[in-house]
């Protein structure tokens, strides 16, 4: 089937989610569009069906006429639903951090009540949250739509949709070239951590003074660390490569999002390392609290961008391809 058609199907689609008879009401619309193609005489190409598609109407349009009954959230608010819930549960996920980070609770009358919590709570507490989150939006949508009012609402960008990806061309040969750098570069520095990791066990060092170096941790948490970040570097060279090279727009989301899964578990995991005996140079028990607190606080700040991160992919995979 032409892209343009496609494109424009699934476009319909979207509005018409939930709708049992949906593929029937997609089958109608093109052969309708296929037999005005063909009207316009000579074969149907993509110029011809782009002239027909222009004519035919904007896709919610098309989809309201085949709308009878007035659904629990109209069709047009339902990509809302999973944009609206993630922003919301991004700021609801960085209250945790905080919560987690100072040992503290927040409290923002009615939508947020974050309790003074620690890593493993946080674990157990962000999926409620997101339920929470996402039963509050969809309440919000419900009322819009049985006010029967004409509302528009803002879109966020912070995600695109799949079919508002755009794939390399030639236009972009030098995105290409510059995602095609970063991967490089990438694989150098996970080959190089990978070397020092089975010449020395370890890939942290320090030298004062310019003098020779030795390892920054001791054995045991050196060779726990050093292999919890090759395996992030390693996952995120994966990553960069699968973007450039596979065809589909769907497989980049999904190795994308199970690279930020994977990541967010290494960062737990590095999150629980005790300060105690972690390292093998003399550091001041004066200053061991204030760099062990830095420490905890980057690593959350990579987290929450990393689990934005994944909520976007998430957003985007929520939207199911229009099958041929």
């Amino acid at each position: 089937m032409p892209k343009n058609l496609e494109n424009y199907l699934e476009e319909i689609s979207h509005f018409l989610s939930g709708r049992e008879e949906r593929h029937e009401i997609l089958s109608e619309i093109r052969s309708h569009i296929m037999e005005k193609a063909e009207q316009e005489g000579g074969p149907v190409t993509e110029a011809s069906l782009e002239k027909v598609i222009s004519a035919y109407g904007q896709p919610r349009r098309v989809a309201e006429k085949y709308l009878e009954n007035r659904p629990v959230i109209a069709p047009v608010f339902q990509r809302h639903l999973f944009r609206y819930a993630s922003c919301l549960f991004a700021i609801h996920f960085a209250f945790t951090v905080f919560a987690v980070a100072f040992k503290e609770s927040f409290i923002s009358f009615p939508f947020l009540f974050i309790p003074r919590m620690g890593i493993f709570d946080a674990v157990m507490y962000l999926p409620m949250a997101f339920l929470a989150d996402f039963g509050v939006v969809a309440l919000i949508l419900y009322f819009i739509t049985r006010s029967g009012k004409e509302i528009k609402l803002p879109w966020p960008k912070f995600a695109l949709d799949l079919n508002e990806m755009k794939a390399f061309d030639k236009k972009n040969l030098a995105a290409k070239a510059a995602t095609l750098f970063g991967g490089g570069v990438m694989l150098a520095l996970t080959a190089v951590a990978i070397w020092l990791f089975v010449k020395f066990h370890t890939i942290f060092f320090v030298s004062f003074n310019f003098e020779k170096f030795r390892p920054l941790l001791l054995p045991e948490p050196g060779r726990r660390i050093s292999l919890i970040v090759i395996a992030m570097l390693a996952a995120q060279t994966i990553a960069i490569f699968v973007s450039v090279f596979a065809r589909s727009r769907r497989m980049v989301c999904w190795v994308d999002a199970a690279t930020d899964a994977l990541g967010l578990v290494l960062i737990g995991m590095l999150l629980r390392q005790p300060a105690a005996g972690l390292f093998a140079v003399h550091i001041a028990p004066a200053s061991m609290p204030m760099i062990w607190f830095a420490l905890t606080i980057g690593l959350l700040v990579v987290a929450l961008m990393i689990a934005i991160d994944l909520v976007a992919k998430l957003v985007r995979l929520g939207r199911k391809s229009l099958k041929k």
